[in-house]
């Protein structure tokens, strides 16, 4: 018997999928949840060998869970299934150590053999998605530029970027001129969708 916790924000489906998967032979659904932030702590109790997550969760999203399931519960093998097919996040998905990554266009049979293969110890990759981001080309951005961005596309302000890399505050506003400069973006927010899409950062 294959167990599987679901992970999906949005209530119907998260329903239709849990009813799905219900009913299909070997599989059961030990947890079925709306948020990222129980996701480990709900897969320490209920031991699940496949977790289905989605990327965009409220609280902890599906691939820091991911991440934290790799390291916590090594035996729990992740699908990220997700409405958001770029190749950033199939290369961040990668990073996290999932086994798997669909599309939510997917066939539900698709969805189903994709928890069996995960489940046996193999690997599913959306074929598409996958080329896509073999051609993404190799970030111009330097480690420090990547850092720069990655605190500030979570909510850092430069005098504590600063702080926390131990540089001055001029070189931080350098870092991140030089950042929307390199990715042809038209400010820093533009900078993050660019590099955020590409799995830069």
């Amino acid at each position: 018997m294959i167990r599987v916790l679901l992970a999906e924000d949005m209530r119907i489906l998260r329903e239709a999928l849990a009813g799905l998967l219900g009913l299909e032979e070997g599989i059961e659904v030990v947890a079925v949840l709306g948020s990222g932030d129980a996701i480990v702590a709900t897969a320490l109790v209920t031991r699940p060998d496949v977790a289905v997550l989605d990327i965009e969760l409220p609280g902890l999203d599906g691939l820091s869970a991911a991440a934290e399931l790799y390291e916590r519960l090594p035996e729990c093998r992740t699908l990220i299934l997700t409405g958001v097919g770029r190749p950033g996040n199939l290369r961040r998905a990668m990073s996290a150590r999932v086994a798997g990554f669909m599309l939510k266009d997917a066939r539900p049979d698709d969805l189903v053999e994709a928890i069996r293969t995960v489940a046996s110890g193999g690997r599913v990759v959306d074929p598409q998605l996958a080329f896509a981001a073999l051609e993404v080309e190799r970030s111009p951005l330097t480690e420090r530029e990547s850092d720069v961005l990655r605190l500030i596309a979570a909510g850092e302000e430069p005098p504590e970027i600063a702080a926390k890399l131990t540089l001055s505050y001029g070189t931080v506003r350098n870092y991140l001129a030089s950042t929307v400069t390199k990715l042809n973006a038209r400010n820093r927010i533009d900078a993050i969708r660019i590099a955020s899409d590409a799995g830069w950062i």
